[in-house]
């Protein structure tokens, strides 16, 4: 597979790219069991659907890894609408189209994350200007549907669902909760109330810690494994490759 030079900030991936086994276990923390559960992902499809296109674009299926990052660049995450655009940029798994890759990285760039704003400007600059009109004429339509005035409330609407759906959370007792986790070395445990710090779930929170994670250095995470818990319900996972329904409610 010819791997796009550009695509490089995209593998840091914030923190959701999977580590080799033998350093997750080594590096595992709370904040990286948490946000590795498969109950986790399945409340933040953002994430969810970066991880799966992000493996489909390692394995050379960039068609899969196309239709993945646009579902997750549904739900906000500016990562994978960077993929989208390098992506389109370099016509890996789609028809090239440099207008479109524009705006894309316009979108990836809306919360002012260093590495989106370079490519951005790159691009700009290597557009013809028959290209930057083209670019400027379908910009509308894209952000009407994935900036994140409309995007985030998708993921926030996931987000509140699921924590609706735990046992005792609307009176604060998720600390009664016993929550474990699978890992490489061994399932690890941890009480409720961790596992439903307001940073994981809260909206304005998750994305702040989202923002600090882009705007810093980035880091990894454990791989991915499912959680288990006698007393906690899961809220229910959907095919990481298949349709949302993320209507209103």
């Amino acid at each position: 597979m010819k791997a796009a030079p550009a695509l490089l900030f995209a593998l840091a991936l914030a923190a959701a790219a999977p580590m080799p086994e033998a350093v997750a276990q080594d590096a595992a923390s709370v904040d990286e069991l948490v946000t590795s559960s498969d109950a986790f992902l399945s409340a933040h499809p953002d994430l969810r659907f970066r991880l799966s296109g992000l493996r489909q674009y390692r394995e050379g299926n960039f068609e899969k890894a196309f239709v993945l990052f646009k579902r997750a660049a549904r739900y906000a995450d500016k990562p994978s609408q960077g993929m989208v655009a390098e992506m389109l940029w370099k016509g890996e798994g789609v028809p090239m189209d440099r207008p479109a890759a524009y705006i894309w990285m316009d979108l990836a760039a809306e919360r002012g994350y260093k590495q989106m704003l370079l490519r951005r400007e790159t691009f700009w600059n290597d557009l013809s200007e028959a290209e930057r009109e083209q670019a400027l004429a379908i910009g509308d339509d894209l952000f009407l549907e994935y900036a994140d005035k409309y995007a985030k409330p998708r993921a926030e609407q996931k987000m509140r669902l699921a924590k609706r759906q735990v046992t005792g959370s609307r009176t604060g007792f998720t600390g009664a909760l016993t929550i474990v986790i699978p890992t490489p070395g061994g399932s690890r445990t941890i009480d409720g109330s961790t596992y439903y710090d307001e940073k994981y779930w809260e909206p304005r929170r998750y994305w702040q810690t989202q923002d600090q994670d882009w705007k810093g250095p980035p880091t990894g995470t454990v791989s991915i494994g499912e959680l288990q818990s006698g007393d906690l319900s899961a809220p229910p996972s959907d095919d990481a490759e298949g349709e949302e329904d993320d209507s209103p409610r």
